[in-house]
């Protein structure tokens, strides 16, 4: 049956060594997020259906809820259709009011809300190979 499924959905099966992961490092934590979901059935879907319905409805919620840690507490959406900026300085503007008004509550600097920039697992590929090296280097 595992095969078959596996056949049926177009899935290539992982030959990487258990608990070692040499794989996608945002797939790795796309999939830590969906696993540790409260909503995660803790058996198997009854059918490929209600798998598929779960993991829509996962996704949806993933793009337009879940805020990430990695780009500033804002949602991919938010990064995808340009409203990262404006959030991020609207959050710089509550902090700044708040460390004014209290400022014994912080020690040091606020929270950087700086959008991230790019987010890439390695060098971009329009870079040339010397360019690569360069930044490697510095």
């Amino acid at each position: 049956m595992k095969r078959s499924c596996e056949k049926w959905l177009g899935v290539t099966p992982s030959f990487s060594r258990p608990r070692v992961s040499d794989d996608n490092a945002f797939s790795e934590a796309l999939f830590r997020t969906l696993k540790y979901r409260p909503s995660f059935p803790r058996r198997l879907f009854a059918s490929v259906e209600v798998a598929h319905d779960w993991v829509t409805r996962f996704v949806a919620w993933y793009n337009t809820e879940h805020r990430h840690s990695a780009i500033r507490f804002v949602t991919p959406d938010d990064r995808h259709f340009g409203r990262e900026a404006m959030l991020l300085t609207r959050r710089h503007q509550v902090y700044q009011r708040a460390r004014t008004r209290h400022p014994e509550r912080w020690s040091r600097v606020t929270r950087n809300w700086t959008p991230v920039g790019p987010v890439r697992l390695g060098p971009s590929p329009n870079l040339s190979p010397a360019v690569q090296e360069m930044r490697l280097i510095g």
